[in-house]
């Protein structure tokens, strides 16, 4: 379905593909045919670095689509992301309160559009994905509510080129995996918890694979910040990094709660 927001939309990832050439990116995406090229989609998403939307999308772009991202309340306030953001169709969340995305998505999915969503909510600091406890449910709900299919897509490495902690490279030729998982339906009877724990196994599986079959693991893992500590390298541990997610959380929700105090 094509809407009046397609030409800013196509024109950022035209930009989005220029800045990968000039970085040198490797970006490999796998099973892009997962993605229906028709009809309502729930796109959901690991989260690892605030630049995910340019390659989570890419396989919807392959396919001749464009995803409306649901993005935290606070992208859309800045002055020149905010304007792209509405041009290109993409959804502000509100965590403290989330009505408003929800019908948004639901309208566009009953539109035919594909939705992303982050069930993880914010940038996991232990750069696997998060515990099925700290996973939200929204992507099973808007999946379930309309009969989409819930498709999961996996990307790794980027998060080595921008991510949480004043994390930014510039250095050339990094790898980033994307792969799109086969389409979750939800099955007869299945409720929010169901749907929410098979994305959660498909997901978990999809960043392990992508892990695996990275190519430049570190020399020394533990001085690496950006390798997982669960398999020996240098990032959070899942304790650790549970903390900071919730710290990180925490501090974006202190954020909206005094910006909306200041308007009263």
């Amino acid at each position: 379905m094509h809407t009046r927001s397609d030409r800013p939309y196509r024109a950022v990832v035209s930009v989005a593909r220029f800045l990968f050439r000039v970085l040198g990116l490797r970006v490999e995406v796998r099973g892009a045919e997962h993605l229906p090229a028709t009809g309502p989609v729930v796109v959901a998403a690991n989260h690892q670095s605030f630049a995910d939307f340019a390659v989570v999308g890419l396989p919807a772009v392959q396919r001749g689509r464009l995803v409306r991202f649901l993005a935290k309340e606070a992208v859309f306030r800045a002055p020149v992301a905010g304007r792209l953001m509405r041009a290109m169709g993409h959804v502000p969340v509100d965590r403290r309160a989330g009505a408003a995305a929800a019908v948004r998505a639901l309208r566009l999915l009953r539109a035919g559009e594909v939705v992303g969503v982050y069930p993880e909510a914010t940038i996991g600091h232990a750069f696997l994905l998060k515990e099925r406890a700290d996973l939200r449910r929204g992507a099973a709900r808007l999946a379930l509510e309309t009969g989409a299919p819930l498709v999961p897509v996996a990307h790794w490495g980027l998060h080595r080129v921008l991510t949480v902690g004043g994390r930014v490279s510039l250095r050339r030729g990094r790898w980033v995996g994307v792969v799109v998982g086969e389409p979750l339906l939800p099955r007869p009877g299945e409720g929010v918890e169901e749907l929410t724990d098979r994305l959660h196994a498909r997901l978990e599986a999809l960043v392990e694979d992508l892990v695996d079959r990275y190519p430049d693991p570190p020399r020394d893992p533990v001085s690496a910040w950006w390798w997982p500590a669960a398999r020996g390298g240098g990032a959070p541990d899942a304790a650790d990094a549970a903390r900071l997610d919730r710290a990180a959380m925490d501090e974006a929700d202190d954020h909206t709660a005094r910006r909306r105090a200041g308007r009263r």
